[in-house]
C-alpha cells in the first residue's frame, strides 16, 4: 500500500484599503479618495505580500477597474475571474469563471497554494462561504459617505483573531487578521 501524500490546503488572504466609513471605492469605482489621502503613504507590505501569492480570484468590477490602468498590475500570477457576462480575458495567464466552485476546482487542479483574493464582491463571497483565512485592511483617513462597501451582509458572524496592528503614514492605520473556524 503507497500512502498518497495530502493535497495541500489552499491558503485564501485579502489585503485591502478601505475608507474609515467602510468603503472600498465610489459607487462608479472610483478611488481618488484613496489616491489622495494615500500620496504619501509609503510601505504597507503589500509588495511582500503580493510576492508571497501564486494567484488571484477577483470580480467583475475589480476586472473592470483593473483593465483601465495605464500598467497591468499582476504580472507572473495566476489570474481568475469572476463573471456571469465575460467571455474572456486578454490578460496574461487568466481566464474566467462562472462559480467560485469552479475556480477553486481550478486552482486545486493547478495546486496553487496561496491565492489573493481582491475585490468587495469576492471577498464578501469567501467571508459568507468560511473561505477566507487572512484579512489585512489598510484604514484612510477619510469619510466618503457612500460607495462600495468592502463587508456586507453575512448569515452569521465571523470571528476574528487580531495578528498585527501597526500604524502607517499619511495617516492610515493596518490591521490584519487570522479567521477564525466556525465551532
Amino acid at each position: 500500500m503507497t500512502d498518497t501524500p495530502a493535497t495541500p490546503r489552499l491558503t485564501t488572504s485579502a489585503f485591502l484599503a478601505m475608507s474609515l466609513d467602510g468603503f472600498i471605492a465610489r459607487p462608479d469605482g472610483g478611488l481618488d479618495w484613496l489616491l489622495e489621502a494615500g500620496a504619501d503613504l509609503g510601505d504597507t507590505g503589500y509588495d511582500d505580500f503580493f510576492a508571497a501569492v501564486d494567484s488571484m480570484i477577483i470580480g467583475r468590477n475589480t476586472y473592470d477597474i483593473v483593465a483601465a490602468f495605464d500598467t497591468y498590475p499582476y504580472a507572473g500570477k495566476r489570474v481568475l475571474v469572476l463573471s456571469s457576462s465575460l467571455e474572456s480575458v486578454d490578460w496574461p495567464d487568466a481566464t474566467v469563471h462562472r462559480s467560485l466552485d469552479d475556480a477553486l476546482r481550478t486552482l486545486a487542479r493547478e495546486n496553487r497554494e496561496h491565492v489573493y483574493v481582491d475585490g468587495g464582491t469576492v471577498v464578501q463571497q469567501f467571508l459568507r462561504a468560511g473561505l477566507l483565512d487572512n484579512l489585512t485592511v489598510s484604514i484612510a483617513p477619510v469619510l466618503i459617505g457612500f460607495g462600495i462597501p468592502l463587508f456586507g451582509p453575512l448569515d452569521a458572524d465571523i470571528s476574528l483573531e487580531l495578528t498585527g496592528t501597526r500604524e502607517l503614514r499619511a495617516g492610515f492605520t493596518q490591521a490584519s487578521y487570522r479567521a477564525r473556524p466556525a465551532n
